[in-house]
């Protein structure tokens, strides 16, 4: 049987993508060692992706070329706009992030460039561009989630963070947006690797990011 073209394209970003999954930050995410600092300065960031990733989502529903397939994105943009929003909000109070610091802290390059890239995949209107970047973004996040097993950190900042990205529904999820993406993806096969590998890259980025402003821990 011929290989998923999803499968390929994760073979093709393997050091990268197999680098975010086995990341020090994950490893003390997932052993609840992350520093309080890295942990804020990491959230800080990825809460900026919020704004793109419904864009994205929206940008999914339009250039859908079915309608399960819109049903199925327009169901995850209200979890997204719901539970994951909270956990934001709930997390900065816990780690004593201010307002302040999350307006003023600046984009680190890796955060500014997955920004650019959900926007770039976006503008596109391309279905095959915007499901490289949605499943690289959902799909490496639910491999490094699994390797939690059952096993969580005490503090809810790090153990909702795991379960957001573990649970059944979520792989249900990464597994739609895969099958998605080995339908449409050969078809347009230079535009999904363009986008894929340079999700991967900025994955991997945005967690050595944490920790090139000082090392707190």
């Amino acid at each position: 049987m011929a290989e998923r073209f999803s499968t390929e394209l994760k073979e093709q970003n393997q050091p990268a993508w197999d680098g975010a999954v086995g990341h020090r930050f994950v490893d003390e995410l997932l052993a609840g060692t992350v520093s309080d600092h890295h942990m804020a300065a990491y959230l800080i960031q990825d809460h900026r992706f919020l704004d793109a990733f419904l864009t994205l989502l929206g940008a999914a529903m339009a250039s859908a070329d079915t309608m399960k397939a819109r049903l199925r994105f327009g169901r995850f943009a209200g979890m997204i706009s719901d539970d994951e929003n909270s956990y934001f909000l709930r997390s900065f109070e816990a780690l004593g992030v201010s307002e302040e610091q999350r307006i003023e802290t600046p984009d680190t390059a890796p955060c500014a460039g997955f920004q650019a890239i959900m926007r770039e995949a976006s503008r596109t209107q391309n279905y095959a561009a915007v499901l490289a970047v949605l499943t690289v973004a959902e799909w490496l996040y639910g491999d490094w989630a699994r390797r939690a097993g059952t096993s969580r950190p005490q503090h809810f900042v790090h153990a909702e963070w795991i379960d957001l990205h573990s649970s059944p529904a979520f792989y249900e999820w990464v597994e739609f947006l895969r099958s998605e993406l080995d339908r449409v993806g050969p078809q347009d096969a230079p535009t999904a690797q363009d986008f894929f590998s340079r999700s991967v890259t900025l994955e991997l980025d945005f967690f050595n990011a944490v920790y090139q402003n000082g090392d707190h821990s």
